[in-house]
């Protein structure tokens, strides 16, 4: 629990952005391995252990936030979350979380006379506004070409 709440240290910085460029050129070698598990050496104890292949993909995704200095949690999807902490993951206001889930925009349960959202719910809604966002986004674009308003 304590590296969760520790911020990442310069040290694990450096650590994780030598680590993230080795394994990536191993995970591209990996593709190609028919296996489904993938052996890994502890070199402090000789020992090895087996990890499913997916895993170094995530394994790289929590290098590179480590590289960056970002502090990072991992949450299962079928978690549910309160009204509070899905207001942070999508950085809105508890108010305009809860009218979300009022008018049925992102599904939630109620407990007792608290809200629950399952992560996965959470998580299509916010790939949801993604998609519409970069939509408008090209829409607009499109719009300045065509009206010759000098972006490029």
């Amino acid at each position: 629990m304590d590296t969760i709440l520790n911020r990442t240290s310069g040290d694990d910085q450096r650590i994780a952005l030598k680590s993230m460029s080795r394994l990536k050129g191993l995970s591209n070698k990996l593709r190609q391995v028919p296996s489904a598990g993938v052996k890994i050496k502890i070199q402090e104890t000789g020992e090895f252990i087996t990890i499913p292949k997916k895993a170094i993909s995530l394994l790289l995704s929590i290098l590179s936030n480590m590289a960056e200095g970002k502090s990072i949690s991992l949450i299962p999807t079928d978690s549910e979350v309160s009204t509070q902490q899905a207001a942070d993951m999508l950085q809105v206001s508890r108010p305009h979380l809860v009218k979300l889930l009022e008018n049925n925009t992102i599904p939630f349960k109620k407990v007792g006379s608290h809200r629950r959202i399952l992560l996965r719910d959470l998580l299509v809604y916010e790939q949801s506004l993604r998609n519409t966002r970069a939509e408008k986004l090209n829409f607009l674009s499109e719009q300045a070409q065509a009206l010759q308003l000098g972006y490029e």
